[in-house]
């Protein structure tokens, strides 16, 4: 099993995802009808939350991107691999759930989730290279 793989492809095709939708906030900015109502609500409401699940997307799915290519390349020396793995991989949820929250009105629960498991796996995985034996080449 190469722990880390999955991170890399879901990271790469979530920030695709982000980058794509980062068009779409352009369009609404510059050149959608009503665009001047979307402007006026610049730090609030659904333009604000649409901006952060923006930021947060390309975030998550970088740190996925990373986090992939370390478990990858030092998995054999640190533990809790696959844990790490997956916990960076339900982190994806947090800008997931942002726009589910914006487009279809659901719960803050994903958001939450999701930035819960990801800082758990940043975390963690600082921590086991702390511990971690053999120094890193």
């Amino acid at each position: 099993m190469q722990t880390g793989k999955n991170n890399m492809a879901f990271g790469f095709l979530i920030m695709g995802a982000f980058m794509i939708y980062g068009f779409l906030l352009i369009y609404l900015r510059d050149f959608a009808p009503g665009k001047e109502e979307w402007i006026a609500s610049y730090s609030s409401g659904k333009h604000f939350e649409s901006r952060l699940a923006h930021v947060h997307g390309n975030l998550f799915a970088f740190l996925n991107i990373l986090i992939g290519y370390l478990l990858l390349h030092f998995g054999s020396q640190l533990k809790n691999t696959k844990t790490i793995s997956w916990l960076a991989l339900i982190g994806l949820l947090m800008p997931i759930g942002i726009l589910a929250e914006v487009y279809f009105g659901a719960p803050p629960v994903f958001v939450l989730i999701g930035a819960i498991t990801m800082t758990a796996s940043v975390v963690w995985l600082g921590i086991s290279f702390f511990k971690m034996k053999k120094a890193i080449v």
